[in-house]
C-alpha cells in the first residue's frame, strides 16, 4: 500500500516502469476524444467541481483511463471526498500511476498522470482517510468506469 512518504519519493526521484506504453500524437488524441477529455488529460486542465455525478457513485467496479484504457483505480478505494471530484485512496497498482512536482500554484502539490500514456487525471493529497491517508482527486472525464 502506498502512503504519503512513498508518494513523494516517487515524485521527486523517479516513478516506477509502466506496465506498457501508449504513445500518440496530438492529432490522434484529439481525434479519439471529446474536447473536454482532450483538454483534461492532454492539456493538463481540469473540469468543473460537482460536474459529474460520479462524485457520488459507489457501485463495484474498476475505473480505466480514458485514453489508453490501462486499469487505474477500484471502487473498493473509492469514497466521498466532498471535493467535487471523484477520490481514491490508491492506484489498482503501484505502477498505474506516475506522480509528478506541480509547482503552478504558490503552494506545490503533486500532480497524477496515467503510467502508460502520460494522461493528466488530477492530484495526490495527505487527507485521504486511513490506512494510506491519500486522497486521489481525479477528474472523472479522465477516467472510465467499468462495472464489477
Amino acid at each position: 500500500m502506498l502512503n504519503w512518504k512513498d508518494v513523494v519519493e516517487l515524485a521527486q526521484q523517479g516513478n516506477l516502469a509502466p506496465s506498457h506504453r501508449v504513445e500518440k500524437t496530438p492529432q490522434q488524441w484529439q481525434a479519439e476524444l471529446t474536447e473536454e477529455q482532450y483538454y483534461v488529460t492532454r492539456e493538463h486542465g481540469t473540469e468543473r467541481p460537482f460536474s459529474s455525478d460520479m462524485c457520488v457513485q459507489f457501485e463495484p467496479g474498476i475505473y480505466h483511463c480514458v485514453c489508453c484504457q490501462t486499469l487505474l483505480f477500484d471502487s473498493a478505494t473509492k469514497f466521498d471526498s466532498h471535493s467535487g471530484w471523484p477520490s481514491f485512496s490508491q492506484p489498482a497498482t503501484k505502477n498505474a500511476i506516475s506522480y509528478h512536482i506541480d509547482t503552478q500554484l504558490a503552494t506545490p502539490r503533486v500532480e497524477v498522470r496515467c503510467n502508460s500514456c502520460d494522461a493528466h487525471l488530477g492530484h495526490v493529497f495527505p487527507d485521504g482517510p486511513p490506512p494510506s491517508g491519500l486522497r486521489y482527486c481525479v477528474n472523472a472525464v479522465a477516467i472510465e468506469k467499468q462495472s464489477g
